[in-house]
């Protein structure tokens, strides 16, 4: 090759090279984190914080995006991003991960938890562990964090004081199957819409009530078109942090520790961020002129722990045998 013919090749390779679209640094290095909260959450706050933690462990290597609010869909969509790929990493209830794997949902039962302490002390054992183990399992994905998401309580325009209160009361709750377990004991009617549906129902009319944690219930302006707050406290609820095999399998093992161990810190942050805001919300709903029901919640329970073993059950009895005598460090 010439002289003049090596320069005229390169310098055609140099032309095409400024002229072939760039491929963005990033593109191979930005995970997906999806939930369905709002901004204002705390949840949303932790994702924020993991990801940029996990920006600065890998040296730039990877960034976290977060959408919240349901901008990549409803849960159950979430929940099937992590397989199809859309999705690196979710923040989801634990009866849409019982879907996949149906003992994982035990812990988003009503009143299957004595109190927060119970709660606390399954976070921490060897039945949780084993449980985001058996969804793995089945699904590929890792469980790597379980935050607090609150007692969840019911808000009515109707006045509810017992158990017979709620016969016939049209109840939205999350289009997962066992939520509609407490409703059902209690005669209430439940109605599944999805999240970022449920104030524009209440506001219609399509339902009458509905039911989430005080934090959601502010977050989500559940108070402005429900005039009571019922404090039935009927699931110490959790969110599961879980991310896609497909993405735990694209990282090396540093990685996957740095990941692990960061989402496991948001969660924990997140837990005693919820605590905090629920000693805090019964007082400002109070000054939001909210009527604020402290029931009894002897009866709710009664009613509702006698189907546990039910049809609507997706562990055996083994299972609840052992989140039963788990005891909390209070006992």
């Amino acid at each position: 090759m010439s002289h003049l013919t090596r320069r005229l090749t390169l310098g055609i390779l140099a032309t095409a090279a400024l002229t072939l679209p760039a491929l963005p640094a990033s593109a191979q290095t930005k995970l997906k984190f999806a939930h369905v909260y709002e901004t204002s959450e705390p949840y949303h706050k932790c994702a924020l914080w993991a990801g940029e933690e996990f920006k600065k462990r890998t040296n730039g290597k990877y960034e976290i995006e977060v959408f919240p609010a349901s901008s990549l869909g409803k849960e159950s969509d979430i929940n099937e991003g992590l397989s199809l790929g859309t999705v690196d990493i979710i923040y989801t209830g634990q009866l849409f991960a019982g879907r996949a794997h149906g003992p994982i949902a035990i812990g988003g039962a009503p009143y299957m938890f004595r109190d927060f302490d119970h709660w606390k002390a399954f976070r921490n054992s060897d039945l949780f562990k084993e449980l985001g183990q058996g969804y793995e399992k089945k699904t590929g994905h890792q469980v790597v964090g379980l935050t607090y998401y609150g007692e969840r309580h019911v808000t009515s325009n109707k006045g509810i004081t017992k158990p017979e209160d709620m016969k016939g009361l049209k109840i939205r709750v999350p289009d997962a199957p066992l939520y509609t377990m407490f409703p059902k004991a209690v005669g209430a009617n439940p109605t599944p819409i999805a999240f970022a549906e449920v104030y524009l129902a209440l506001s219609q009319g399509v339902v009458d009530a509905q039911e989430n944690p005080l934090v959601t219930i502010q977050a989500k302006k559940f108070h402005e078109v429900q005039d009571n707050i019922v404090l039935t406290g009927h699931i110490t609820d959790a969110l599961l942090t879980i991310v896609s095999g497909g993405t735990m399998q694209r990282l090396n093992d540093e990685e996957k520790k740095a990941l692990t161990e960061i989402l496991g810190q948001a969660a924990d942050q997140c837990t005693n961020d919820i605590v905090q805001k629920e000693k805090e919300l019964v007082d400002w709903f109070k000054g939001q002129g909210e009527n604020v029901v402290a029931v009894d919640r002897k009866p709710f329970r009664e009613a509702t722990v006698k189907m546990h073993m039910g049809p609507d059950a997706t562990w055996d009895k083994a299972t609840y045998d052992r989140l039963q005598a788990i005891q909390s460090s209070t006992n």
